[in-house]
C-alpha cells in the first residue's frame, strides 16, 4: 500500500475518534446539537473525513468498493453547503451506528495493506 493512501486512511480514523470524543459526553442528539462546541468540531471532522476520501485514489477506492466512498463524500457536501439542514438525529445515528464499522474497515484494509 503506498504512504499517500496509508497516511489518508489514518487520518480517517483519527478523524472518526475525534467525532466519537466529541460526542461521548452526550445522551442524545438534541443535547449533543445544542452543545455547539461539540457539535461543530464533529461537522468540521466529517468534512475533514470527506476530503480525506476526495484524495484517495480512485482505483484503490474502485477495489475497496464495500465502503461507500463516494456516499460519505456527498455527505461531506451536505455538511460545507446545507449546514443549517443538517438533521441532528440523522448525526448521531451516523455517530453512533456508522462510524464504528467504518473506523473497522479501515483499519481491516490497513491491516491487509500490500494491495496498492
Amino acid at each position: 500500500m503506498s504512504n499517500n493512501i496509508t497516511f489518508n486512511l489514518n487520518a480517517l480514523i483519527e478523524s472518526i475518534e475525534k467525532i466519537k470524543l466529541y460526542s461521548q459526553d452526550f445522551d442524545n442528539a438534541d443535547t449533543f446539537y445544542h452543545d455547539q462546541k461539540s457539535f461543530d468540531a464533529s461537522m468540521m471532522q466529517f468534512v475533514v473525513i470527506g476530503e480525506i476520501i476526495s484524495r484517495l485514489d480512485e482505483n484503490f477506492k474502485t477495489s475497496h468498493s464495500e465502503i461507500p466512498w463516494q456516499k460519505i463524500k456527498d455527505f461531506r457536501n451536505i455538511i460545507a453547503h446545507d449546514y443549517f439542514g443538517i438533521d441532528a438525529d440523522e448525526i448521531w445515528d451516523i455517530i453512533n451506528n456508522k462510524l464504528l464499522p467504518l473506523k473497522n474497515d479501515i483499519k481491516t484494509l490497513l491491516s491487509n495493506g500490500s494491495d496498492i
